[in-house]
């Protein structure tokens, strides 16, 4: 005697193991899946009275070396060579399959003249602290 297997039961009604089963995988993935958060930081964070140490016109090579350290990069542009210092911090909160990550990042290029003497300095503005976000959207938490 073959045994057939149905989806319906003795009475009529059809099995809903199928969609049960799906169901169940998709809840094992989500309560599984958590959340985590990152924080990295690169390069040296650059105090804004270090630079005022430097002077155009004056300050040389070794001078900005002594305040700031070595450069993260060195560039030569235009018979001009550049000192490129850089700082990041990077923030990034994981929670299911959402994601958020906040960069800042600040500057500072010092352009020597052929002589060896500072020229110019540029930097940005210092950016405050990347602020602690729990989910990964400014609503319902924030403004």
């Amino acid at each position: 005697m073959n045994h057939v297997r149905s989806d319906r039961t003795p009475s009529g009604r059809t099995l809903l193991i199928r969609p049960a089963l799906v169901l169940g995988l998709l809840w094992a993935l989500f309560s599984t899946t958590g959340c985590a958060f990152v924080r990295g930081s690169y390069g040296e964070d650059v105090n804004q009275g270090d630079l005022s140490s430097i002077k155009t016109g004056i300050s040389t090579r070794s001078d900005v070396a002594s305040v700031l350290g070595a450069p993260d990069r060195i560039v030569e542009a235009n018979g001009h060579e550049i000192f490129h210092y850089y700082h990041f911090d990077v923030k990034s909160g994981f929670i299911l399959i959402f994601s958020r990550t906040n960069i800042k990042s600040d500057d500072i290029f010092v352009i020597f003249n052929q002589a060896g003497i500072v020229e110019d300095l540029v930097s940005g503005k210092t950016k405050p602290p990347l602020e602690f976000q729990f989910w990964p959207f400014d609503w319902p938490f924030g403004p």
